[in-house]
């Protein structure tokens, strides 16, 4: 038995481990979190000569490029192009070969190096792509919802201080940070150098994504048309916006406990396998050729699916 001084020695180096630990991650990867939220539309600006290269550049850098305008791929692109992420169609062939090879070599050990296992890998490398940008889209989607009231804010105070809406939508998309920044000024770009309101409108749409925006579209196409007090339409949107983003995080606060418990009951199986396997490796080899064996596991992991099924309707819902 370790004495009580030598317990408290262990505490103290752990302790120091791990503040060591969360200070590199502070420095090196919260940094450049950081820098990279800064609006890459005011970067390139300092690069580039003007505003019609800038916006050239961030066309360029988003979705699939020429492989986009394919039609097999276009939804592809429009999901590329939401994510956010600046990486060549090169580049997510590489990916995609890359982690198709490592899902080759596990499938090959378990079903042989054949046809089989190549098409099982090229196909859960594609899933793991696809869950990669599906989750990246929704959390930038998730920051643009963030973001969207304050912006407004912005343009509500520049048209108020007798700005033009483009001035205004100008001034929002230097002083915010990005997504909505840059997508900002890619629509204040777009109606600077002629392309119609409404067009523009149906652009930001469509490169974010975010269904609020469609209540922006709307409230600005029929003030053009109708007239009106715009500065108030936009102040009053904002504070809809602000207070349906405050019921979602509300909702999302009272079904977090639905949401622990399925995570809970969805890996409490594979942890209690894991378990046994480690304490005593050959325990369900004694059931493994009984015929009931393959039904059994196959109406358990059913009744897993269908138990996360009903739980993750439970705690998702529109509202």
């Amino acid at each position: 038995m370790l004495s009580s001084e030598l317990w408290v020695i262990y505490a103290l180096v752990f302790g120091a481990a791990l503040f060591a630990v969360q200070g590199l991650y502070w420095f090196v990867f919260r940094a450049r979190h950081e820098r990279q939220l800064i609006n890459r539309r005011l970067a390139l600006s300092d690069r580039l000569e003007n505003a019609s290269q800038v916006m050239e550049a961030l066309r360029r850098e988003r979705g699939l490029g020429a492989l986009g305008e394919l039609p097999v791929l276009r939804n592809l692109d429009r999901l590329v192009l939401q994510s956010g992420i600046s990486v060549t169609a090169g580049t997510w062939l590489g990916f995609l070969f890359i982690i198709s090879a490592a899902f080759f070599l596990l499938f090959g050990l378990w079903l042989g190096f054949g046809l089989i296992a190549l098409v099982a890998a090229v196909l859960a490398a594609a899933a793991v792509l696809y869950l990669f940008l599906w989750r990246s889209r929704r959390r930038r989607i998730a920051r643009f919802t963030e973001q969207l009231p304050d912006a407004l804010d912005v343009i509500v105070r520049g048209l108020r201080a007798g700005h033009p809406f483009r001035v205004a939508l100008g001034l929002a998309s230097r002083e915010m940070a990005d997504p909505i920044g840059t997508e900002f000024g890619i629509l204040a770009d777009e109606i600077t150098f002629g392309l119609d309101q409404k067009i523009a409108l149906d652009h930001l749409i469509g490169r974010v994504g975010q269904p609020d925006l469609s209540f922006l579209a709307i409230a600005i196409n029929i003030q053009s048309e109708t007239g009106g007090n715009l500065a108030e339409i936009l102040y009053r949107l904002s504070s809809l916006l602000r207070n349906r983003l405050k019921l979602r995080l509300k909702v999302r606060a009272l079904s977090s406990e639905g949401r622990l418990s399925a995570w809970f009951l969805s890996a409490m199986p594979f942890i209690l396998v894991g378990i046994i396997l480690l304490i005593y490796p050959g325990y369900f080899l004694n059931v493994t050729d009984h015929p009931l064996f393959t039904p059994a596991i196959s109406f358990g992991l059913l009744l897993l699916l269908v138990g996360n099924f009903v739980m993750y309707r439970m705690v998702n819902f529109k509202y």
